[in-house]
């Protein structure tokens, strides 16, 4: 579905180690507001824990950080485990992950801030002469169908190559910034398909969505992010992550290999796809803004919610940097040390959950999605 710009204007201490009172404190709070959910009641919190708590054993996972909000309230937060196992820290809702691919969501939202202001559209192409990054990046002649890619099909996958299935670029020559990264990969390898016609999950394309937004308003690409995107969801602590275990920002959990290195990527590059570090409650706010409930309020248009959120032909549940399916909207995110999930569910819940590790080859990622939904129906009150 595509519109035209135009159209567009009218357009959120391990439980064990934590005191009681301290544990209960944020959902309690939340739930005196009126109107907000109940809090879980202690049973289902003990409940809670115990699903939290076999997760974590059944992957040797170190630490586990959630959050749970509803309409504008968070209405569950808790971590369990350890922040960094060595020095005996334990994880608190407090504690920075990185979100890995969820950061997806957020760049796709800064690029739906710059159509609503009329500076970008679906439709622009994106290099060559007359296109938004020009020749930045080289100058023709190009591979075939190159100077045929637009935003949309970046936002979508469909660009037709440039896959994470195969030589992803983004964890290749880690030495070259994004605009040598951009035009090597440009200049040597070629597209398997024209765009549009075929889904292929791309980090690099992400990349360059992120060089689009930086193009467009002159400014380094989470500055950009921070302004017109996190501070109007009441965010302020995310942060583009470091690469190594010295650059961990204050209040980061330290992440733990199982067979992989979590400190051996250039993180810092994978800004635009996969860079940024927040709490769970962070991105229960972000989604919570773009949710297109009716609270809180929602720093989009509903029609351009409506057009981020909607699949194109080449797959039906992958719209705009949004994983889709009956309602519920969503993405994951995995890296060396890092697995996480955030959700927009059709009955009006926002959650996400971190972790600090990843296993590779195992079903981690997907019991995480799995754990919190268990979790959230743990609570009688909660229609989930």
């Amino acid at each position: 579905m595509k519109l035209p710009r135009r159209q567009f204007l009218r357009l959120a201490a391990a439980a064990a180690a934590m005191p009681a009172a301290m544990r209960f404190s944020n959902v309690a709070r939340a739930a005196t507001d009126p109107g907000s959910l109940p809090a879980p009641t202690p049973a289902e919190h003990a409940a809670m824990a115990q699903l939290a708590q076999a997760f974590m054993q059944k992957y040797a996972v170190p630490g586990l950080s959630i959050a749970i909000g509803h309409a504008d309230k968070l209405v569950y937060e808790q971590a369990f485990g350890w922040a960094d196992r060595e020095a005996r820290e334990p994880v608190s809702p407090q504690h920075l992950f990185r979100i890995a691919s969820i950061s997806k969501p957020i760049t796709s939202v800064a690029i739906f801030s710059l159509i609503e202001e009329g500076r970008l559209g679906l439709s622009d192409r994106v290099f060559g002469p007359g296109a938004i990054t020009g020749t930045d990046y080289g100058r023709p002649p190009y591979g075939p169908h190159i100077q045929d890619i637009t935003v949309e099909h970046l936002l979508t996958h469909t660009a037709g190559g440039w896959s994470n299935h195969h030589a992803d670029p983004m964890f290749m020559n880690p030495g070259m910034n994004h605009a040598e990264l951009i035009a090597s990969t440009l200049r040597n390898r070629p597209l398997d398909y024209p765009p549009g016609q075929h889904h292929d999950y791309s980090n690099f394309g992400y990349c360059v969505l992120g060089r689009v937004i930086e193009k467009i308003t002159r400014q380094p690409y989470a500055k950009y992010v921070h302004g017109a995107v996190l501070r109007r969801c009441g965010i302020n602590d995310m942060a583009i992550a470091g690469n190594t275990l010295g650059q961990r920002h204050a209040r980061e959990v330290k992440y733990y290999e199982q067979g992989e290195d979590p400190y051996g990527m250039n993180v810092k590059r994978m800004d635009s796809h996969g860079g940024w570090i927040a709490r769970p409650a962070d991105l229960v706010q972000f989604f919570s803004h773009v949710s297109g409930f009716s609270s809180p309020a929602n720093i989009l248009q509903p029609q351009t919610i409506k057009v981020m959120t909607t699949a194109p032909a080449a797959n039906a549940g992958y719209a705009k940097g949004w994983a889709i399916n009956k309602g519920n909207w969503w993405h994951n995110g995995s890296l060396p040390g890092t697995s996480s999930i955030a959700v927009r569910t059709r009955s009006g819940f926002c959650w996400a959950a971190f972790t600090n590790t990843r296993r590779g080859h195992s079903s981690l990622g997907g019991d995480l999605d799995r754990l919190v939904w268990a979790m959230a129906r743990e609570v009688k009150a909660w229609r989930v």
